[in-house]
């Protein structure tokens, strides 16, 4: 990297995200850089990218180093205490706001990590009463500045958070990856228990369904995450307390979301 000092030299380079690590370590636009592009890079900027551009390589995710991430229409800060927001989860948004579509609603977002569904939701629908838990203070704290409304936070795993209250609607988009699963390496560089649940991946997707009826109002509302090859299995769980079971493709046509209303008279069988 030593040749390199013009932007354009660092534009023309194959380094991965080259054109954003310009703009992070410049704080310089897109635009800025495309019509800048013979500008040299001063020393205290070089070392900047430079030191960027490692991280980089070594897998460090761009999120991390820019301290943000697109979601649905606002932007939040992440930090390696969070999961990075990813496109996928957007389509739970989509269903909250078509199922409770100018209506009132009390939200539980269980796990909410970096607030990406409670906050997104909340900024929607201001008039909700939502509130967001996670075991993870450092989590909640991320969470807590990403707010742009008033939102209910606590602290504690799953239902122990919010004991003696219930709700309209529940999302949730837990850990659901296999212990052993190939791939997580490369999430290393995210929290390991909000990725991973149990040898099957369900281990935390199964207390959520177990208990979530004490947690529900009658003829509430229970949403999860999950992945691409466990529909089938959250289904038969969902079945003794839930009906109207509803499933949902990602944008990439992956399983990827399932929606149940609890049965009359089943609140509270379950804790």
């Amino acid at each position: 990297m030593q040749k390199l000092r013009s932007i354009n030299d660092y534009l023309k380079s194959p380094f991965t995200d080259i054109t954003p690590l310009l703009e992070l370590a410049l704080q310089k636009s897109h635009a800025w850089l495309i019509t800048h592009t013979n500008s040299m890079l001063s020393n205290t900027e070089k070392t900047t990218l430079d030191a960027l551009i490692k991280q980089r390589q070594n897998g460090t995710p761009f999120a991390y180093l820019s301290g943000k991430k697109g979601f649905y229409h606002l932007d939040f800060k992440v930090t390696p205490d969070t999961l990075i927001p990813r496109p996928e989860t957007e389509l739970l948004i989509d269903i909250a706001l078509d199922l409770f579509k100018n209506k009132p609603c009390t939200l539980l977002d269980l796990g909410t990590g970096s607030g990406v569904i409670a906050v997104t939701l909340a900024d929607k629908n201001p008039h909700w009463q939502v509130t967001a838990t996670d075991f993870s203070i450092d989590a909640l704290r991320v969470a807590k500045k990403n707010a742009t409304t008033t939102i209910n936070f606590q602290q504690g795993s799953w239902f122990e958070a919010v004991p003696n209250q219930t709700f309209d609607f529940i999302i949730s988009n837990p850990p659901y990856i296999k212990e052993e699963d190939e791939h997580l390496i490369n999430l290393r560089y995210e929290p390991i228990s909000a990725l991973t649940s149990g040898k099957d991946g369900l281990k935390d997707i199964k207390i959520i369904i177990n208990q979530a009826p004490t947690y529900l109002n009658t003829q509430g509302f229970l949403l999860l995450e999950h992945g691409y090859n466990q529909q089938e299995a959250i289904i038969d769980l969902l079945k003794k307390n839930f009906t109207d079971i509803q499933t949902f493709k990602d944008y990439n046509s992956n399983n990827r979301a399932i929606m149940a209303q609890l049965k009359i008279n089943t609140r509270g069988e379950e804790k």
